[in-house]
């Protein structure tokens, strides 16, 4: 099969297209024949794509950890999901990933493709849909009517944070740039700072959660606006950041999660919540697509590898 892998010995992070072998499903193991596939750019500086689960070096590893598809087939012991069936979801960030014409995953990983999306709107889901789910949900506990401030609104994660922000009832504040602002507010979004020109917390004060997915000075600046019970979720802290005990206690990294995927499937199919594709990218320039030379970019929600039409 075709499969783009991380190229080790480049001085800047690239890809090369190769041959390689398809991948067999072991046990509790599903094959999927990739459709689309998300593009994550700061992937290839990620630990898990140079290192095994072990600590030992990788080489060449094929990125891209979100997919939509079809199931090819099946290994021992794998249930609830039939070959031929169309799909979405993820898969272990240490495996290699969907940015090829099959990709391994688990039943537990991923959920039924919504039938109205494309493959490309679908792969543009799972792993976006999730962090904003996780962050907002499962770790800061949004509420009904509370105040929620939302760093990189236009993102591939801000877009889903501003919409189950709005849709769980919060007052929904997000931060981007001006030429964003239609977008966002489209979205959900009640108040848009524009970064470039504005200071948050100049503006905005007693915030109960904050959703940050830009880091760096940011996020540091973040603690200041919070309310007496507020809470800060991260996805974007560095390792320095991450010396400091609250930021550390605030950064998360998604985990593929079937039931809450098949749920925003179904919000997805009721048209409560929409996806926000970027660009598709033919799989020829999938390189280009992680490197950010890929062109009719907006800056504007997720950049998706087209794989097989």
């Amino acid at each position: 099969m075709r499969a783009w892998r991380f190229d080790d010995s480049a001085a800047v992070p690239a890809l090369f297209m190769e041959e390689v072998s398809e991948p067999e499903p072991g046990p509790g193991e599903l094959l999927v024949c990739i459709r689309a596939a998300g593009v994550t750019p700061t992937e290839l500086s990620w630990h898990p794509t140079t290192h095994t689960k072990t600590g030992e070096k990788r080489s060449h590893a094929i990125p891209g950890h979100e997919f939509s598809g079809t199931v090819a087939a099946a290994g021992a012991g794998t249930s609830g999901v039939a070959a031929g069936e169309e799909v979405f979801g993820m898969n272990d960030w240490f495996a290699d990933g969907a940015t090829a014409e099959y990709c391994l995953s688990r039943p537990e990983w991923i959920a039924r493709k919504p039938a109205d999306l494309t493959h490309a709107e679908a792969a543009s889901v799972p792993i976006g849909a999730l962090t904003a789910w996780q962050g907002l949900f499962d770790r800061a506990k949004l509420q009904a009517h509370e105040r929620v401030l939302i760093h990189g609104g236009s993102g591939a994660v801000g877009t889903w944070a501003i919409q189950l922000a709005r849709r769980q009832g919060a007052h929904v504040i997000t931060t981007a740039s001006a030429r964003n602002r239609e977008f966002v507010q489209r979205l959900g979004a009640e108040q848009v700072i524009d970064y470039r020109t504005q200071s948050f917390e100049d503006i905005v004060q007693g915030i109960d959660v904050v959703f940050d997915a830009v880091g760096g000075t940011t996020l540091q600046r973040s603690w200041d606006v919070l309310g007496p019970k507020g809470r800060l979720v991260t996805i974007a802290a560095d390792s320095e950041g991450l010396s400091d005990e609250r930021t550390k206690s605030a950064f998360f990294i998604v985990e593929p999660n079937r039931e809450q995927l098949a749920r925003i499937g179904s919000l997805l199919e009721a048209g409560e919540i929409r996806p926000a594709v970027d660009v598709v990218a033919p799989f020829a320039q999938a390189g280009a697509a992680y490197t950010g030379t890929i062109k009719g970019r907006s800056g504007r929600g997720k950049v998706v590898v087209e794989v097989t039409k």
